[in-house]
């Protein structure tokens, strides 16, 4: 027996329409055409509604037969859901997977994570890359990849060039790596390792957990003022934001952008709302709206989203140039060291 429960669905958006049908204790959540931000606060709220009611059903499968677009947040309501249903015991299945979403889940590697009933596991890898959504104008821009590889040579000459003496300079105030690598969240979401010289002591990761009651920001980022496991080197390096110069190697292999949003850490998108997954809409950059308006003095992640989103709303590539040429202006400013 079917039914649909719109009686689930008060509080979602007029413009978002998630069936939900019911066979004895097996929710099935038909997706809409397109699940891009507005549609997924309102799948996210959807699928809510069914893990919280009473008796909750032993399994949910979400049925993507009709969806041709899914964006980062509708990837981030998916994974929400998905944690949801996991917490609670509830088997959460994907049904009817087409290539275009099945193009995002292989992109961030999710298609290993999702119990997925589909042909479109069938799909070659190339196949898959075509169908990678537009989630925004940058994205796609030939030229502003040129821009990148540009600036990435003529950024990895230079990093070159002062390698030597950076190098020696962190080995004899803290002896251990020149390089410090760390897992962030690219465009989509997908994780990639970016590259820093190293301006913490070696055991730095390991006292984050201690420093956590510290932390002087709202929301989904860390920071302190004075952080005790920065080095002497370590703090010049932040403050002309030359500790930075090894991410043109991942501009070089299109991980990052010249200029785009901050790349955040996996378990800083773990605390995301679905809105806040729009950021993730466009490639992350080396600078961008975050950099050159004081990123050491942003307190709030609110404030990190806003500036992110207008970067996006703005885009040109007029405006990137503005933004490098911003960077370079203010790159020995007392306030433009990294967050």
């Amino acid at each position: 027996m079917a039914m649909n429960v719109q009686n689930l669905m008060t509080s979602q958006p007029q413009e978002a329409d998630f069936p939900v049908m019911f066979l004895h204790d097996i929710a099935i959540v038909q997706v809409s055409e397109r699940l891009s931000v507005l549609e997924a606060v309102a799948f996210k709220q959807t699928c809510q509604n069914l893990t919280q009611a009473n008796p909750t059903p032993q399994k949910i499968i979400i049925d993507f037969q009709q969806t041709t677009f899914m964006d980062s947040s509708g990837l981030g309501a998916l994974v929400s859901n998905f944690k949801a249903a996991q917490d609670l015991g509830i088997e959460f299945i994907l049904r009817n997977v087409t290539p275009q979403v099945m193009a995002v889940l292989n992109l961030t590697g999710l298609e290993k994570v999702f119990s997925i009933e589909s042909d479109a596991l069938m799909t070659a890898p190339s196949q898959l890359e075509e169908q990678l959504p537009t989630t925004h104008p940058s994205v796609r821009s030939w030229m502003k990849r040129l821009i990148d590889i540009v600036g990435a040579l003529v950024g990895l000459v230079i990093t070159g060039i002062i390698l030597i003496p950076i190098a020696v300079a962190i080995v004899l105030d803290d002896p251990g790596p020149i390089f410090f690598s760390q897992i962030r969240c690219g465009w989509m979401g997908k994780r990639f390792r970016i590259w820093k010289f190293r301006s913490m002591y070696v055991d730095a990761e390991a006292r984050k957990a201690e420093l956590e009651k510290h932390n002087q920001v709202q929301g989904a980022f860390f920071k302190i003022d004075n952080d005790p496991r920065i080095t002497k080197v370590g703090s010049f390096l932040r403050r002309t934001s030359l500790d930075e110069l090894p991410q043109f190697w991942n501009v070089l292999k299109g991980e990052m952008s010249l200029v785009g949003t901050r790349p955040p850490t996996p378990d800083e998108v773990e605390r995301y709302e679905v809105p806040e997954w729009q950021r993730l809409d466009v490639k992350p950059g080396m600078t961008g709206e975050w950099q050159v308006n004081g990123r050491s003095s942003i307190r709030k992640f609110e404030d990190v989203i806003r500036l992110d989103l207008q970067y996006q709303k703005n885009w040109s590539l007029l405006y990137d140039l503005k933004l490098i040429w911003k960077t370079v202006t203010i790159l020995f400013h007392k306030n433009s060291g990294a967050v």
